[in-house]
Formats: structure tokens, sequence, C-alpha cells
């Protein structure tokens, strides 16, 4: 039942990614179409002329159908990036998180297991479901009097477990930013080579070559790689702080861990002496 219900929720979670892809190129579409293709943006009054001096719009939409999927492909990042941002903060728990584990950490080492339970259910979020199951299993391994070793196996293996039910949540949809990296820089290339081919054909004609012709294909490669490279470098960017952030709440995870082990080894050594 529990696969059942993993599996429908994650073909949930796939086919809303795969509508807020959908809609970022539609939107992308729409700036691209109505916004930066409106006729007063261009000399004429209509979007086939040349753009009004110092209208960056239209220059954009000159950049031709590439753009509309470059300005997709960057929405796509913006949008997976804050939805990214509220997962983790929400994980981190409501209290600030290095102070959590500081109060944490402490309690644990003076054996107040009962006041770190209490601070893991008021800080929630998934370290402190980690932290608490951990607690938990300290308890359960105490009453039943393990060795040091097999607690610290015990404690350990319900962490690692822990931990695996936490991080696809954590680590969804980064592999859709990862993979934004490299398709921003494909479709911008792709986007300069179509410009410089324009570009080849206003020279390759006859006669006097058209020199209007010839600069929109400049334009449109110049434009098509600035606004690859944008989308890839902002890409790049919140993968890395994401992952950064993800890193963090592993450490803290596996420090509660480790004090918890420790703290155990302390009591068995006490009933030693």
């Amino acid at each position: 039942m529990a696969n059942v219900k993993k599996e429908g929720g994650s073909k949930g979670v796939g086919m809303v990614s795969g509508i807020i892809i959908v809609a970022c190129i539609f939107v992308g579409w729409i700036i691209w179409q109505f916004i930066m293709g409106n006729g007063a943006n261009f000399e004429g009054g209509i979007n086939t002329g040349h753009p009004l001096p110092g209208n960056y719009l239209a220059m954009v939409y000159k950049g031709g159908p590439i753009v509309p999927v470059l300005l997709g492909l960057l929405l796509m990042v913006v949008v997976f990036s804050f939805e990214r941002f509220s997962v983790i903060s929400k994980a981190a728990g409501k209290g600030n998180l290095d102070t959590f584990m500081s109060s944490i950490n402490v309690s644990i080492k003076e054996g107040k297991i009962d006041d770190a339970i209490n601070a893991c259910d008021k800080q929630q979020g998934s370290v402190a479901n980690a932290v608490k199951s951990a607690l938990l299993k300290y308890q359960e391994v105490k009453k039943e009097g393990f060795t040091s070793e097999e607690a610290s196996e015990t404690i350990h293996k319900e962490i690692e477990e822990a931990t695996a039910l936490e991080m696809p949540m954590l680590e969804k949809n980064l592999t859709i930013i990862s993979t934004l990296v490299s398709l921003g820089t494909l479709a911008g290339l792709l986007g300069t080579v179509t410009g410089m081919i324009k570009a080849f054909g206003a020279l390759a004609s006859t006669g006097t070559p058209d020199q209007a012709a010839l600069a929109n294909g400049i334009s449109e490669a110049l434009i098509n790689t600035a606004t690859g490279i944008s989308t890839s470098a902002l890409a790049i960017v919140t993968y890395n702080f994401f992952t950064s952030k993800i890193d963090t709440l592993t450490y803290s995870i596996d420090e509660a861990g480790s004090t918890i082990v420790n703290t155990y080894r302390k009591f068995r050594g006490s009933l030693k002496s």
C-alpha cells in the first residue's frame, strides 16, 4: 500500500512539473509575441519594421523564434528556484537551524533526551523529524540495554532511513534545474547558429549585400547567445546554492546522530564503572 501511494505521489509530482514546464514555455511565447513584438516598439508601428532606437524589447524580439524558448527556460529556472527555496526553508524548520542544533546537542550531551524531543516538536521540518527519530531510537535501545556497538549501528540505521525518506523531497526538481544549465547554453547556441546563417545568407546575396538583413542576422545571433548564457548562469548559481543548503541539512542530521551515539557510549561506560 505504501509503495502504491509513493508511486502515485511521484506521478502526481511529475505531472505538476510537466505542467509548469509547458506553462513557462507558453508564457515565454506570450511575452515574446505580445509584449516584445508590440508594434509600438518598432518603426512604422509593426513588428516587421526596425526596432526604435534604444528599444531593447524590440531588439530581443528580433532574436527570432528561439527567444520564446529561451524565455521559457529562464522562467523555469525562476519558478523552480522559488519552489525549492520554499521547500528547503520548511525543511530547516521554524526557528534558526544553527540555534536549534546547538540547543539539541547540549540537551543530548546532558542526557536531557525528553527536552531534545520537545525541541524537535517545536522546530518541525525534515532535520527535526530525522533527529527525533534518532532520539526515540536512543530511548528504545537504552531500555533494551544494547551494547555500544549495537546501539551505534541501530541509531545510525535509523538516521539513514529517516534521511532517505526526507531527501527525495529536498532534491526534487533539482535535476530539472541542473538540466536547464545545459539546455540554456544549447538553445542559445542554436539561436546563434540560425542568426549567423541568416547573416551569411545576406552576404551571399547577389549584388550589394542586404545591410539590414545582415544586421538582423548578427543581432539575432548575439541576442540568443546572451539570453542562453544568462539562463545557464542563473541555473548554475541556484543549483549550487540549493545543493549547498541540502548538504548543510544532512550534515546537521549526521552531527546530531554522532552526538546521540557518543552520549549512549558514555551512558554504557558509566554503568561499567
